[in-house]
């Protein structure tokens, strides 16, 4: 698991929520090789401009998603929830080899 704080501080509590929120993940979808997290601080208008982006990486192509949220925990879970629907289409696409 490797995360990364691109232009803000990194934060120890962020880093535990994020660790925890992929731990529990990774239980479900043992395929799981490796996650690359990356949280971004932008200016933005609409009252968000936290960005969460994880890329994993599983047998097949890399899956990748990301959310712009009003904070970190809310960016975190959405993220993971839209990467854990990814997980479950290729589960059901996938046939395991016997």
């Amino acid at each position: 698991m490797n995360i990364q704080f691109v232009n803000m501080s990194t934060s120890e509590t962020m880093e535990a929520y994020t660790e925890k929120k992929l731990n529990g993940l990774v239980k479900k979808f043992e395929t799981i090789i490796k996650a690359d997290v990356f949280f971004k601080k932008e200016n933005d208008s609409k009252n968000k401009g936290v960005i969460c982006e994880i890329e994993l990486s599983a047998p097949g192509p890399r899956l990748f998603a990301s959310s712009n949220e009003k904070n970190y925990e809310l960016a975190v879970k959405n993220t993971i929830s839209d990467l854990e629907k990814q997980l479950q289409k290729r589960k059901a696409i996938t046939k395991p080899y016997l």
